[in-house]
């Protein structure tokens, strides 16, 4: 009977810890989550725990979790991401700060190069989405940071950087039978009113070959960054 009893007991107390574990659909509900869910394997603590040691301050971490908050990761929802008057509150910091946050992502992130006033995806563009998304190494988000270079409207080139966000998450879901794919990406798109990438962005994984930097620099911002954030959140 004691063990019976001990058995039903020890039952009930493994059933919570089960439940934290499951992966929640929204992203409220996950970083909620993430503060009480059972320790994860070895390899993704060994990966998470290296990248806090490496970027992930307090700052950047401040800084994803109201991005995921308020620019997507609620799986359906059609108006996910964010534009650049939102993406401005969210970071609360000048372009350049926002930027900075970034940096050390340079061997986990790419650089997607757009043509001049285009969205579409060429195959060398496609080539880098896929072989970045494929190195996820245990991390929970893909942020996908879109911007637009100044000639046009400013309208034009947040609708522009905005489809640019997009032509990603859609190449995305036809190229990987992720089931968690709309719980992982979160996109923002800047148009050429925040965070202008700078000359020493010329230095990351790029698609394009082309020359880059100074006057050049338009080109930069033809762009969409792409990466895994192994942060733990």
């Amino acid at each position: 009977m004691l063990i019976g009893r001990l058995i039903a007991a020890a039952i009930l107390l493994a059933i919570p810890a089960g439940a934290t574990a499951k992966w929640i659909g929204s992203a409220e509900h996950r970083l909620v989550e993430s503060q009480t869910a059972a320790t994860p394997s070895t390899g993704q603590v060994a990966v998470a725990s290296a990248s806090d040691v490496e970027y992930c301050n307090p700052e950047l971490k401040k800084i994803l979790r109201r991005v995921l908050m308020s620019c997507g990761l609620m799986g359906g929802d059609a108006a996910r991401g964010c534009q650049p008057v939102q993406a401005k509150n969210v970071a609360t910091m000048s372009g350049s700060d926002f930027n900075a946050l970034f940096r050390p992502m340079k061997e986990r992130g790419g650089i997607v190069q757009f043509d001049k006033d285009k969205s579409e995806l060429d195959k060398d563009d496609l080539s880098l989405v896929e072989k970045v998304f494929a190195d996820q190494k245990g991390a929970s988000y893909f942020f996908v940071v879109a911007r637009a270079s100044p000639e046009g409207s400013v309208t034009h080139n947040r609708d522009l950087s905005k489809a640019r966000a997009e032509a990603v998450m859609s190449h995305l879901k036809q190229k990987f039978n992720d089931p968690d794919l709309e719980k992982e990406v979160g996109m923002l798109w800047l148009g050429e009113e925040f965070a202008q990438l700078e000359d020493e962005f010329c230095q990351w994984r790029r698609s394009s070959t082309s020359e880059c930097g100074g006057s050049k620099n338009k080109e930069l911002n033809r762009s969409a960054f792409v990466a895994w954030i192994d942060c733990q959140l």
